[in-house]
């Protein structure tokens, strides 16, 4: 594309990417010096052209290090990124179904729903905590939501693959950084609000108020799906613009569940929509899972999806590696990996435990919390899981700079009861839980989900991801140790 067809100039050069990385600018790159979280990439300019970079986007006052290069300044370095990044991409949303889901909990999942059931009917790409994913095509996962260019790069190549449709997580952190605005909205979905993502924001005042903006910008033919048994439902649908459509089990609502039965793997209950009622039975187990399944289902029987139609798939979703995975290796005791990693997440992990585990089994969990993030919800991790568990085995998760064992001491200030023990290295604690199962007892590995990498001292380093070490010491150590 010309800079002509980006800018307003008569100068006609190649412009054949877009880059904010100073390190991956190739020649002809369009660079945009972003004033990052850690990095101001108007320091990195000069390593930009040494690259290939033939035209710098910026906002500060610099030295023109190379009179070949073009310098475009300009008042909103994020702002003028998403209006380029629609032109250079021929803005391909324009005329997709966009899915965007945030919420503290609970955007994984609902977003694979969509992704799983809609692929019944058209085509749905999903771009999340989890990785890529469209038709054949998987790409490695980065950030939750990721910057405008590597977002409209993979949009680009879905729409180039006839993808109608996109599922997208959209984090608080993406909001607040505005990674989506380029983005064309069709739903807005909210899961959740509660306490997370305090080191960044500051407060959960500031935390609500970035989930607040996708639901603020939304269009007006637009549709938000709320949480009608949220304490934030007033609020979100107070300021949507947008229609607002409902879902929920203890109040009223458009989409509501009622007779609910949990089961160790699948989950019953009964849907009433517009003052019909639905027999509705999955594969997803925990209460929570039907607070996501009815969020999916809202947005796509309110986008055009046939409600029975529909309901005949449900029954075997896809399970989302990571999340609330059942790790059956004919064990005779229950092993689930999740990703819960905020003080709610635990609590409803545990509640679903207490509803699988015999009254004569033990709960048995393996966690940590991360280091370096915040630490104000350590403590109140170590209060539920005294609430709820029989044996607690604290372990490192993403520990970066911090010493584990001290990050499980201060989990520690809220176990009162519990017996509770500190093994350092993931695979042994994981190893010593599934070790000390007997039958009836559930072992509970979370924190990490499907992470195939650890944080440490060292940056991210290789871990296997909890699934397969728990599938791993079950053959390994478990049944060996039977025979």
């Amino acid at each position: 594309m010309k800079l002509s067809q980006i800018f307003n100039t008569n100068i006609t050069i190649d412009i054949k990417n877009l880059c904010i990385d100073s390190r991956k600018c190739t020649k002809g790159t369009m660079f945009f010096c972003m004033d990052g979280l850690n990095y101001d990439g108007h320091a990195f300019i000069e390593q930009a052209i040494e690259s290939g970079a033939t035209c710098i986007v910026h906002s500060k006052h610099i030295e023109e290090y190379d009179e070949s290069v073009v310098y475009i300044k300009v008042d909103d370095v994020v702002d003028v990124l998403n209006q380029v990044v629609k032109k250079f991409y021929k803005n391909p949303t324009e005329d997709m179904l966009v899915f965007g889901v945030t919420g503290t909990n609970g955007k994984t999942t609902i977003t694979n729903i969509i992704y799983d059931l809609l692929n019944h009917y058209s085509t749905c790409g999903y771009i999340g905590t989890i990785g890529i994913k469209y038709k054949d095509q998987t790409f490695e996962p980065s950030l939750t939501t990721p910057d405008a260019i590597t977002l409209h790069h993979y949009i680009k190549k879905m729409k180039d693959a006839n993808v109608k449709a996109l599922a997208l997580e959209v984090s608080s952190h993406g909001l607040e950084l505005r990674r989506g605005n380029a983005i064309d909205f069709d739903v807005a979905i909210f899961s959740n609000f509660t306490h997370d993502h305090i080191d960044f924001h500051g407060s959960l005042e500031a935390y609500f108020n970035a989930k607040t903006k996708l639901f603020k910008t939304l269009k007006k033919e637009g549709i938000a799906i709320l949480n009608a048994d949220d304490e934030k439902y007033e609020q979100l649908r107070s300021i949507c613009n947008a229609e607002t459509v409902s879902y929920g089990i203890e109040n009223e609502a458009d989409y509501r569940a009622d007779n609910i039965k949990l089961y160790p793997k699948k989950t019953c209950f009964t849907l009433i929509h517009n003052e019909k009622s639905y027999d509705v039975c999955t594969n997803l187990s925990a209460l929570y899972n039907v607070y996501n399944l009815l969020a999916a289902i809202a947005a796509l029987v309110e986008t055009g999806a046939d409600l029975e139609s529909l309901l005949t798939h449900i029954n075997h979703i896809e399970q989302v590696e990571g999340r609330l995975e059942i790790i059956d290796e004919g064990q005779p005791f229950n092993v689930v990996v999740d990703f819960a990693h905020t003080p709610d997440g635990l609590e409803k992990i545990f509640e679903y435990a207490k509803e699988i585990t015999p009254q004569d089994g033990e709960i048995i969990t393996v966690f940590g919390s991360a280091g370096k993030r915040d630490r104000s919800k350590r403590k109140t991790f170590g209060e539920i899981a005294d609430k709820y568990c029989d044996y607690i085995i604290l372990t490192e998760d993403d520990p970066r700079t911090e010493n584990a064992k001290d990050i499980a001491n201060e989990i520690k200030e809220g176990i009162k009861e519990t017996r509770t023990i500190f093994i350092e290295n993931r695979y042994n604690a994981i190893r010593l839980a599934i070790e000390s199962a007997n039958v009836n007892d559930s072992v509970f590995i979370l924190g990490k989900g499907n992470e195939v990498f650890m944080y440490t001292a060292d940056g991210k380093t290789p871990w296997q991801g909890d699934h397969v070490a728990a599938k791993e010491i079950i053959h390994k150590y478990y049944f060996s140790d039977e025979n």
